[in-house]
């Protein structure tokens, strides 16, 4: 099957309609086929094609390549209770319901797939119904080390037993503990894990995890109108969302993750046990990864088959679309989910013009 893509005068009147929504101030969009023969990068509003930015949870993807590398490797089993890995200091009465703690029965998989039940720390009510969200969208700017979430957690009531059949609730706090596992079997920060098996690996020169609360060089991030800096709590969270990179490194990064360059490759097969999940968004969850719900309505008579990735609350996001051989990454830079439809328009009319033709 030969297929053929717009030409860039196409990709640039869909980059510029990204930006057409009232949320979305810049836009950044890189799309690429797997030869490379397809490779165009480009930006609207206030955001520049190679501008650097916080990609955001699209980190949680990095973690997932770290982990399955680890597990080809034999250091790292999906099935084993967190609690080989973790001191009991950490993680004791994380999950505690009718008072049963039920921390012990929480394995690796169900950290990586969300089906841990334990709340989301940042969107979670605590006991005094505030969320730790709402202070960092103001502009309340303090580090939140795995320390302070797993205390927090503590406060949040759980939302369903450890891999209970058919649920799931998306949650930071699974994606830290994962960071705090890759510590305790590697012996590094999870940072440094990041920079050998990824950023190195793949020669990634303007990709790293964000760790001085000075570095100004990401694009500020917007929540509705207001430019959001938040660079302390960025800093603390690297498993969750701390890696900051470009539209083509990141790049470089998914095709690396679905042609196996991390683990092997017949692995992403493994990953798709999915679950639906209805916020922050809606789409379907993995083993480390998501993929995009697209309603059939949207392309009825064109079906556009699977949209692997991540997405980023920041707007940011890689994926995948096997049957059309395409990768997208990009960002709409806003952190109130507002945006994210302006992607996947994007995305969705790129996947719609590209057509198949006889050989």
């Amino acid at each position: 099957m030969k297929l053929h893509h717009p030409d860039s005068a196409f990709f640039e009147s869909i980059v510029s309609r990204m930006t057409r929504s009232r949320a979305v101030y810049g836009a950044i969009l890189c799309v690429e086929n797997g030869d490379g023969s397809l490779s165009w990068t480009g930006s609207s509003g206030n955001l520049e094609p190679g501008a650097r930015y916080f990609i955001a949870s699209v980190t949680k993807m990095y973690v997932t390549a770290v982990i399955l590398r680890l597990r080809a490797e034999n250091r790292i089993e999906l099935d084993a209770r967190m609690s080989r890995y973790l001191p009991a200091e950490l993680i004791t009465g994380l999950h505690v319901s009718g008072g049963v703690d039920r921390t012990a029965e929480i394995t690796v998989q169900h950290l990586m797939s969300n089906t841990s039940g334990l709340t989301d720390y940042f969107f979670g009510k605590g006991p005094d119904g505030k969320k730790a969200a709402s202070g960092l969208f103001e502009g309340h700017d303090e580090p939140w080390p795995v320390e302070r979430i797993v205390e927090r957690v503590r406060t949040l009531k759980p939302r369903f037993r450890p891999g209970q059949p058919g649920k799931v609730h998306y949650s930071d706090t699974n994606y830290e503990l994962l960071g705090s596992i890759i510590e305790v079997v590697t012996g590094k920060p999870v940072a440094e894990v990041f920079r050998e098996i990824i950023f190195n690996e793949l020669g990634l020169q303007d990709t790293y995890a964000f760790a001085d609360p000075e570095d100004t060089t990401p694009a500020p991030m917007y929540y509705r109108d207001t430019p959001v800096h938040v660079p302390r709590y960025i800093a603390s969270i690297t498993a969750e969302g701390g890696i900051v990179s470009t539209a083509p490194e990141v790049m470089k990064f998914l095709k690396a993750f679905f042609a196996g360059h991390f683990f092997p490759k017949e692995t992403i097969g493994e990953l798709k046990a999915w679950n639906r999940i209805y916020f922050p968004g809606q789409f379907d969850f993995g083993i480390g990864l998501e993929k995009q719900w697209v309603p059939r309505i949207m392309s009825p008579l064109n079906p556009v088959g699977e949209l692997l990735g991540f997405w980023g609350q920041s707007g940011a996001f890689a994926f995948h679309n096997p049957k059309r051989d395409l990768y997208f990454t990009g960002t709409v830079n806003q952190l109130s989910g507002f945006g994210h439809g302006s992607a996947v328009r994007a995305m969705l009319q790129v996947m719609k013009a590209t057509k198949t033709e006889p050989e």
